[in-house]
């Protein structure tokens, strides 16, 4: 199961050339993650109320071609595999206007508590909760 989100590419998100800065897509990334889990019904403020923290442990991307100011854009997040205390979410980025793909990407997180310990009883809710 997977979430798609829409918008346009901010000029603040872009170089001199216009060219959307490569570190922006890890922040769209959040966005797709962040909407992917509220689709849910569980939002990541949820998660931080109750002691829960998803920290990224592993990330990488693939930049296939640029997205420029004020394309539309919809970035696609999905749940890639969850294994051991580990959440593996791949993205997608494509031009609306155009249907072309802009950019692929994967995010590794983890569930610890407070103290910084993988939390095995969050883990487990998550994953039910993510698996559905």
């Amino acid at each position: 199961m997977g979430t798609k989100i829409n918008f346009r590419v901010r000029y603040q998100e872009t170089d001199k050339m216009g060219i959307v800065h490569h570190s922006v897509y890890y922040i769209w990334f959040e966005a797709g993650r962040t909407e992917w889990m509220r689709e849910l019904g569980l939002t990541y403020r949820e998660c931080e109320t109750k002691g829960w923290l998803l920290p990224l442990v592993e990330s990488g991307a693939k930049y296939i071609s640029p997205a420029y100011y004020d394309d539309l854009i919809e970035i696609e997040t999905e749940l890639k595999d969850v294994e051991g205390a580990g959440f593996y979410f791949n993205y997608r980025v494509v031009n609306l206007e155009t249907a072309k793909l802009l950019a692929t990407g994967f995010t590794k997180h983890v569930c610890i508590d407070e103290e910084r310990r993988i939390n095995r009883a969050a883990t487990k809710y998550l994953k039910e909760l993510l698996n559905k």
